[in-house]
């Protein structure tokens, strides 16, 4: 989701496990960038449109924050590729003081390149937080950044992947640049849930790494509905001490008419 904590956005094999040489179609089970971090190697399908949403709750030392609704709107503009925008999210803080207020909102171009059967499923993502919400949340000015996410489905519902995440803060007066990477293991255990771990690094120029592990889970409700929750830990001083998250997410298909089907 994209640029911080509050998108936890995420891959999901279970909805992307498709023959490798077809393109996703209103016909596939939703498949969210949530709510892992590592976001799904898989574009929407075109003519739908997709609304993923959640809150979260965190802990650092004796302060604890809110925030919500972590929403990411994506749509299938053609095979193979999506338009997507994370919307502001408000941060409040719940216990001491601190900062409160909006996230950016996040507009990207997402391209799923085409997988070889048996390897890696990769897309890439091309995006910019826009300054428009507060710089004690979001930080200075434009922060364009470009991301690769990927996957690879091993055999019985078990899925690897991981993600790669270049974030650029040109007015930023010290850190200038953010490096993210993250890893997943997924399991998929019915047709309804799969339960993921993942590793999530943070490593900002000049300073030092965030690191955290993140478990949780998915359920579809239906084809386009899922609901899904996740718990997140620090590994380091660095890191929030807890994340504890749940979200909804749905698709809606067919608004180009025939041309989705």
């Amino acid at each position: 989701m994209v640029p911080r904590y509050v998108y936890w956005q995420r891959l999901r094999f279970s909805a992307r496990s498709r023959r490798a040489d077809a393109r996703p179609t209103a016909k596939d089970e939703l498949a969210t960038d949530r709510p892992d971090v590592t976001n799904s190697s898989q574009v929407v399908p075109t003519g739908s449109f997709q609304s993923e949403n959640g809150i979260n709750l965190s802990g650092r030392g004796a302060s604890q924050t809110i925030d919500g609704t972590n929403t990411r709107w994506r749509l299938g503009v053609a095979p193979c590729l999506e338009f997507l925008v994370d919307l502001p999210t408000y941060s409040a803080n719940v216990r001491q003081l601190g900062n409160s207020g909006f996230s950016d909102v996040s507009p990207a171009v997402k391209w799923q390149i085409s997988p070889v059967p048996g390897t890696i499923d990769l897309s890439i993502v091309s995006g910019v937080a826009l300054p428009t919400g507060a710089a004690a949340i979001a930080g200075r000015g434009i922060q364009p950044y470009l991301q690769f996410p990927w996957s690879w489905e091993l055999h019985d519902g078990w899925g690897v992947g991981g993600m790669f995440t270049e974030f650029f803060r040109p007015e930023e007066l010290t850190t200038k640049h953010v490096t993210e990477t993250t890893f997943v293991v997924e399991k998929k255990l019915t047709e309804q849930l799969t339960l993921f771990t993942e590793y999530v690094g943070d490593y900002p120029e000049g300073a030092g790494p965030s690191l955290q592990i993140n478990s949780g889970g998915e359920y579809h409700l239906n084809r386009s509905q899922q609901v899904d929750f996740h718990i997140a830990f620090g590994l380091n001083h660095n890191a929030p001490n807890y994340i504890v998250g749940v979200g909804y997410s749905f698709r809606l298909d067919g608004l180009f008419g025939g041309l989705a089907r």
